[in-house]
């Protein structure tokens, strides 16, 4: 599957609410890093990721990918990502945040995806608190410093 495809297919799943489908896109111990909700492993999980985690707290999703870039081990795609809010205080407030996936894949399937994404402006659509975005904003900086590429930048 080329690049393209696979990424339709990503974001196709997702607005349909196809978990399945949607980890089929992956290796069987693939990870998909969620910037909201953290790691999930393994098809299985992705799956609930999509059906449980997802939609519980959101639907009506829209998601395109942009100017993907490939070389068959890694895979780049910019994109646009938008849902109708299900959280306490922000039902039907339409979130919308750009950000960049980065996949690395093995066989033909996603074996890793992580995101960096300006979620800041979804915040703001949502109405969410100041302390309620730093604690966010603190998690992702916390995952960023535990990776092993980050540890020159921590040294004195």
């Amino acid at each position: 599957m080329d690049a393209r495809t696979m990424l339709q297919a990503f974001c196709d799943a997702v607005e349909r609410r196809d978990g399945t489908g949607f980890a089929q896109l992956f290796t069987d111990d693939g990870v998909y890093h969620d910037v909201f909700y953290g790691a999930f492993t393994g098809r299985a999980r992705i799956a609930d990721m999509i059906n449980d985690w997802f939609y519980r707290d959101a639907g009506d999703f829209r998601w395109d990918m942009h100017d993907p870039v490939s070389d068959g081990t890694i895979l780049y795609a910019r994109y646009v990502f938008s849902f109708a809010s299900r959280l306490p205080g922000a039902e039907g407030k339409r979130a919308m945040f750009e950000g960049v996936a980065i996949m690395t894949l093995r066989d033909g399937k996603i074996a890793d995806y992580r995101e960096v994404a300006n979620a800041g402006p979804g915040f703001v659509d949502m109405n969410f608190a100041p302390a309620r975005i730093a604690k966010i904003l603190g998690r992702q900086g916390a995952e960023l410093k535990a990776r092993a590429e980050a540890a020159r930048h921590l040294a004195p």
